[in-house]
């Protein structure tokens, strides 16, 4: 749940990133006082993979652990230096993963220990890192702790979690993202109490405030990092503070949620004791993915001289795609803001894509066959040349696109599911709902990885958790593999393009062309090395008007075959020129 977002009630989610141990070498001539603070995770390129869907091994068709190791080669193909793994602990699997019932385990459906010590030692020696999710704002109420906390009032796991004895009456109301009512409080008969579930009724919410479950925390992230992992990502950590007096929230508090959830009073404190008790103990990186309600948030999450965390994960970019479309100018606007507010203190990452999302391509560019490929490659191209370090999701280097399910018994995402019932039960334009469903959910990002024309796209030889895309037997790895020209080439010349120029990674960014409501040029400068990147976002040709002499620029790259050298832009065309 790096970002989970409903669309219908306008909430973002968010958690904590946490990675470690990537070497760093200095380049020979760049070196200058904006990179005096250099770090590993800066220079990171970061691919998240989604284990059940990217390879199956055994034929029960969901991916897993060995399946991962299958494919290791290719990974390390990209170029990409961290995989960011999303969860595979022991879980009854009511949200895929993210409710975790054994947090020393591994998920039956993705193998054993042994599988995963194989994995992590193929990465390591691969030069990849390895950055697990940990799901801690919540556990599975099939978790030993929750089965004994709700089996008495008097058990001594019962302050693990939040709960509302019914004597009092019910609690002040609480939203929920996944319960088919949106309700928080879920009654449980055995102890006539309520229990707080911010996210499905399988999904208790763990008491932070309880020292014991921070510590037992604690013990659980030491126990990875000791086996040798490279780090974690916190899952929806920011929501952990909570009031315990629940005290009544303005109406309509639902519409903002993170205004009234997030960033709550103790999370500063529970951040600074995770850094003394684990982060300054080991070589870790952490990263806040969701900055709170206002810049102020993030740079308290992030500073240097907090001693809580290293990096922010903005998503005011991630929302602003529309099935109507979207605004370039805000586009514009959103990112060089951010950028702006951590050019001289802290770190963002960037991203438009991951689990809890629709697919890259067909949320910000466009997956017309005429228009795929390029667009691909021009949204590929913004996230590789931003300040900041870039997290690519799995699929997006082939231009996958949105799943394309018209019925609802194709979805398998209980957010989608339960937000359907819930629609119909109020009375919903249901129409509407599977419009927009088609467009948002987050199922699209979750298909079968398309690895070549052969039946599930090589996915699998059974049958596939969740349909593959029909388009696969044109758009897999294999055929791109072989295409000099395909999105997947592109992605690995792009990346190591970036990797081979710290101005990519340090340089000053400045927008320019500021007005144009089609192109995003900016430039990136550092030392006496200056690029300059256009980016058409359109489906028909614009022209940049970055004021700058082009007559002897150098082109590094162009997501087209002939590329401009005078600023006129084909359809969703992307160049990056080094300047004299």
């Amino acid at each position: 749940m790096i970002m989970k977002k409903i669309t219908l009630s306008g909430v973002i989610i968010a958690g904590i990133l946490l990675v470690s141990g990537l070497s760093c070498r200095a380049p020979k001539n760049d070196q200058t006082k904006d990179m005096t603070d250099r770090k590993w995770w800066k220079e990171a390129v970061v691919y998240q993979i989604y284990p059940r869907s990217f390879m199956d091994s055994d034929g029960d068709g969901i991916g897993d652990l060995k399946g991962i190791i299958s494919k290791l080669d290719y990974i390390q193909s990209l170029g990409v230096n961290v995989v960011w793994l999303n969860p595979i602990y022991s879980s009854p699997n009511d949200d895929n993963g993210y409710d975790v019932s054994d947090y020393r385990n591994i998920m039956k459906d993705f193998g054993t220990m042994a599988d995963f010590d194989a994995m992590l030692k193929g990465m390591h020696e691969r030069g990849i890192k390895l950055v697990m999710d940990l799901v801690v704002n919540h556990s599975s109420d099939e978790h030993e702790w929750f089965k004994q906390s709700r089996s008495s009032r008097n058990s001594p796991y019962r302050n693990y979690y939040h709960w509302w004895n019914a004597d009092k009456g019910k609690p002040s109301p609480r939203y929920s993202l996944f319960d088919v009512n949106h309700d928080a409080w879920m009654y449980d008969s055995t102890t006539n109490a309520y229990y707080l579930h911010y996210f499905s009724r399988k999904q208790p919410d763990l008491n932070w405030e309880n020292p014991k479950v921070r510590q037992e925390v604690f013990d659980i992230m030491k126990f990875w990092v000791d086996k040798g992992i490279d780090g974690f990502r916190l899952d929806a950590f920011q929501f952990a503070a909570k009031d315990t007096t629940f005290p009544v929230l303005p109406q309509g508090y639902e519409k903002e949620f993170t205004k009234y959830y997030a960033m709550q009073p103790g999370l500063h404190e529970y951040l600074k004791e995770m850094n003394k008790e684990v982060l300054s103990k080991y070589d870790v990186m952490s990263v806040a993915e969701g900055a709170g309600n206002s810049f102020k948030d993030a740079h308290e999450l992030v500073d240097a001289d907090r001693n809580e965390l290293n990096m922010a994960y903005a998503f005011e970019g991630v929302d602003i795609a529309k099935p109507e479309g979207y605004s370039v100018l805000h586009f514009k606007e959103v990112f060089s803001k951010w950028d702006s507010v951590f050019a001289q203190k802290g770190w963002l990452s960037i991203f438009l894509a991951n689990h809890d999302q629709a697919r890259l391509v067909s949320r910000f560019g466009n997956d017309d066959p005429k228009f795929r490929e390029v667009s691909s490659k021009m949204l590929t191209t913004f996230i590789m040349t931003m300040r900041g370090t870039p997290y690519y999701y799995n699929g997006d280097e082939l231009g996958m696109t949105n799943a394309g399910f018209t019925d609802i018994k194709d979805y398998r995402d209980k957010a989608t599911l339960n937000e359907y019932q819930h629609q119909k039960n109020i009375g919903a334009n249901m129409a509407e709902f599977m419009k927009q469903t088609a467009f948002s959910s987050r199922d699209n990002g979750r298909t079968p990885f398309q690895w070549n024309s052969n039946a599930n796209a090589g996915f699998t030889i059974g049958t596939p958790w969740i349909k593959v895309n029909n388009n696969y037997k044109t758009i897999n790895e294999a055929i791109q593999d072989k295409d000099p020209n395909s999105p997947l080439n592109y992605f690995r010349r792009i990346v190591k393009l970036r990797k081979d120029n710290p101005v990519l990674v340090y340089g000053k960014y400045t927008l320019v062309d500021k007005s144009n409501p089609d192109v995003y040029a900016y430039t990136r400068e550092l030392d006496s090395r200056k690029f300059l990147i256009l980016l058409n976002f359109r489906s028909e040709a614009r022209t940049a008007n970055s004021g700058l002499d082009l007559s002897k620029a150098k082109v590094l790259i162009d997501n087209y075959t002939e590329p401009t050298t005078d600023g006129k832009l084909k359809p969703f065309e992307a160049v990056v020129y080094q300047l004299e």
